[in-house]
């Protein structure tokens, strides 16, 4: 199982569900590794060494997809299952997607998160995108939905960051957009390092509550900053549940009890989840607020 970056809580949190799953299974040798910086082409080495070993099935979150396509695909040729998971691949270099919402829901989801925490509809003003890498594909695929569903509204998107999954450089480029726009009314941080990045950057410049912040990350990353008002909303998924669903669908893969073509898929405590075309859906997004976030631990 490999995470775009290790050392992190979002990925370490997937990490809780997969040993869960793998446990429950019995029949699972989890083996679970990543790059410490996200580099993709240390991704790429790792895919290598596990075909080597003779792995049954590798589980994927590529932080570039075009950089790892080919190590996947050699794996799938010399017999090895390929799967993606969080982050999707070039279709031809894995069997199945883990979804853990549709690029729809996620965008729609963090634009009117936004609109409604800054008063609703009749704001105006700036607000600013601090992104990941920009290879990486789930978060150019939110984008691409959140640019249109901004235009609906009296927002105007000033401009896009891609910090990396560096939180420093997160921080770096959230203190540039606050010095440089000054009616920026939003800060939309859309990995779970830029999330956080982004709510320290407004929290020292003392503008908690003037500019918000809304994103992607863990809640028990976002609760000091939930509490104390620089975030009204976290916006995310169940990531323990992610990890849990990728080993049951990497297990189902290498058994012959998921194969191409079908239409739904029994995971554990999870039940049944819908594929819709080679994605295994593990849901929606949640929010958390200030009303709910300490009922999560992850």
């Amino acid at each position: 199982m490999l995470p775009k970056i290790k050392g992190i809580s979002y990925f370490s949190s997937c990490y809780d569900g997969a040993k869960e799953a793998a446990e429950e299974l019995g029949n699972i040798q989890l083996v679970y590794d990543g790059p410490t910086d996200g580099d993709p082409k240390k991704q790429a080495e790792m895919i290598e060494q596990w075909m080597v070993d003779g792995v049954d099935v590798i589980c994927v979150s590529p932080n570039a997809p075009d950089v790892v396509a080919n190590a996947m695909r050699e794996a799938r040729d010399a017999g090895v299952k390929v799967i993606t998971w969080d982050a999707d691949g070039l279709p031809d270099s894995r069997s199945f997607f883990v979804n853990q919402a549709t690029a729809q829901s996620i965008g729609e989801g963090l634009v009117n998160t936004m609109v409604a925490d800054l008063g609703g509809a009749d704001v105006e003003g700036d607000i600013v995108i601090i992104s990941s890498d920009a290879t990486s594909a789930n978060q150019n695929s939110w984008i691409d939905v959140m640019k249109p569903a901004i235009e609906k509204t009296k927002l105007n998107l000033a401009t896009i960051k891609y910090p990396g999954e560096n939180s420093s450089n997160a921080l770096a480029d959230a203190q540039d957009v606050i010095k440089k726009y000054p009616n920026l009314k939003g800060l939309f941080g859309i990995s779970s390092v830029s999330f956080p990045g982004s709510a320290e950057a407004v929290e020292q410049s003392g503008k908690s509550g003037e500019i918000l912040v809304t994103g992607l990350s863990t809640p028990n990353d976002m609760k000091d900053f939930v509490h104390n008002g620089t975030v009204k909303s976290v916006v995310l998924w169940n990531t323990i549940d992610l990890g849990y669903l990728t080993v049951y669908v990497a297990e189902a893969l290498a058994t012959g009890k998921l194969t191409a073509g079908d239409t739904s898929f029994t995971a554990g405590r999870l039940g049944e989840k819908p594929i819709e075309s080679d994605n295994v859906i593990l849901g929606d997004i949640i929010v958390f607020t200030k009303e709910n976030i300490d009922e999560y631990d992850f």
